[in-house]
């Protein structure tokens, strides 16, 4: 009998089944609870997920050091020696968790929607215990540099598309505010927040660093944000696409970083001969595009020309003149596996061991190489479990995005062993994610199913 009462059904049956077209009140209940709980985990996310942007890419040591955190620093309290935009992103997972009404279930859901991420964060809690079972130093740099990242990418993984579409004009926003402070620092011969160690300036080093702080890690970021705009972001247009490229290069100069200047300056005259081939191929070349590219290879000798006339690149090209030391550096360090046992090099030696060998050797300002430095301070077996975790870490990333991530990567893969960078305190592996995420998001991919489509509440539908 159709939209009538079916002759065999009772009062009982009804009730059991929630009532006529199968719809029990406990559904209900799950459906309700879902938008109630999605409703406000969105909310929080939307102001959390901007403010930890802004204040990892806006808020360096030397910044910090100005508000009164000694950030980058041996002296001062413990509480200090981790990045504000670190303890955001704790707090904003405390609340999303909370707010699911099932924090394990949520914690399950989004290490399900993001298993590289979880793992992350995972291998940087046990390397917290190793390092505190070692009474070694370096506790707080685990959660800025392995912690932090992976917990990231699943808050990441939970937020909408006009969520994202803000953040990643906040991102281009900080990063030209960031590569205009550092030209004007670099030409007006004056830091705003210099690079500080225990509120120490260094006064022989005269490379810009901006907002992001310390050289490296600006070159760093700015290289991989300037291969990203080559093949990414690709709800930009195209002049500001390259007018945002070419900012950025020159800010390069700045920073000092000639491995990321090198770097960028290879691998996206690479990409941009590849694609001018492949357009070729295809037989539609818009006369538009070819009058700007004979302009531009007209116009950018004539503006070299200038900036070099001007003393632009003379600083920088000291630098390639006298590195300091660097080259050598990355010879010297292996001197130090010689005294080493077998038992040592797998299990981690003596820290004052190695400190003093560094003193012996002149490596005192670093070990330029992550894989060499981890090696000597926490062991091959631990190294081994890290590397895997931050290269299935990445390739989750470049397995999310669109075509053309491959070019940042790689450009990660290089810069990331010029340096001691995931071996040490950094928070660039949290900066790497947020550009991948943002600026390499498929299309439709933003906001997808994760754990905040699932229902949270207790209750559950009774099956007919």
């Amino acid at each position: 009998m159709a939209g009538g009462r079916r002759p065999c059904e009772t009062g009982a049956v009804r009730r059991r089944k929630g009532g006529y077209g199968g719809v029990g009140l406990s559904t209900m209940s799950v459906v309700q609870g879902r938008g109630t709980v999605s409703s406000s985990g969105r909310l929080v996310s939307s102001v959390g997920l901007p403010a930890i942007l802004f204040v990892l890419f806006g808020f360096s040591g030397g910044v910090l050091w100005v508000l009164g955190w000694n950030y980058e620093g041996l002296t001062g309290s413990g509480a200090t020696k981790i990045h504000p935009s670190t303890y955001l992103i704790f707090l904003l997972f405390l609340a999303r968790a909370t707010l699911a009404g099932n924090p394990v279930g949520y914690l399950a859901r989004a290490a399900t929607a993001r298993p590289a991420g979880a793992l992350l964060a995972m291998a940087g809690v046990f390397l917290f215990a190793t390092v505190v079972l070692r009474n070694g130093p370096g506790m707080a740099g685990v959660i800025d540099t392995y912690i932090a990242p992976g917990l990231l990418v699943l808050l990441l993984s939970d937020a909408d598309e006009r969520l994202l579409s803000r953040l990643t004009l906040l991102l281009h926003v900080i990063m030209t505010a960031n590569a205009l402070l550092g030209l004007a620092e670099y030409v007006l011969k004056f830091q705003l927040f210099p690079y500080r160690f225990d509120g120490d300036v260094f006064p022989m080093d005269k490379r810009s660093s901006a907002f992001q702080g310390h050289p490296l890690v600006n070159a760093f970021v700015t290289s991989i944000y300037t291969l990203s705009l080559m093949t990414g972001a690709r709800g930009l247009p195209a002049p500001v696409r390259f007018a945002l490229i070419g900012l950025q290069i020159p800010a390069l100069v700045a920073f000092g970083g000639r491995s990321a200047l090198v770097v960028t300056l290879v691998l996206g005259s690479a990409y941009g001969i590849y694609a001018a081939l492949r357009q070729l191929q295809t037989g539609r070349v818009q006369l538009v595009a070819v009058a700007a590219a004979f302009l531009a290879f007209a116009l950018v000798p004539i503006g070299i020309g200038l900036l070099a006339t001007g003393g632009f690149f003379e600083p920088f090209i000291e630098r390639f003149l006298n590195d300091g030391g660097s080259a050598n550096a990355r010879v010297e360090m292996l001197g130090l596996f010689d005294d080493l046992s077998l038992r040592e090099i797998i299990v981690g030696p003596d820290v004052a061991l190695i400190d003093s060998n560094r003193r012996i050797l002149g490596l005192e300002m670093g070990i330029e190489n992550p894989i060499v430095r981890m090696t000597l301070y926490q062991g091959a077996f631990v190294t081994v479990i890290m590397a895997i975790a931050v290269v299935l870490y990445l390739g989750e990333q470049a397995k999310l995005a669109h075509a053309g991530v491959w070019l940042p990567l790689l450009g990660i893969a290089i810069l990331l062993n010029t340096a001691e960078s995931i071996a040490s305190k950094t928070n660039i592996l949290s900066k790497f994610t947020i550009i991948l995420t943002l600026l390499y998001a498929r299309p439709g991919s933003r906001g997808s199913r994760t754990a905040r489509d699932v229902p949270v509440t207790a209750s559950r539908p009774i099956r007919r």
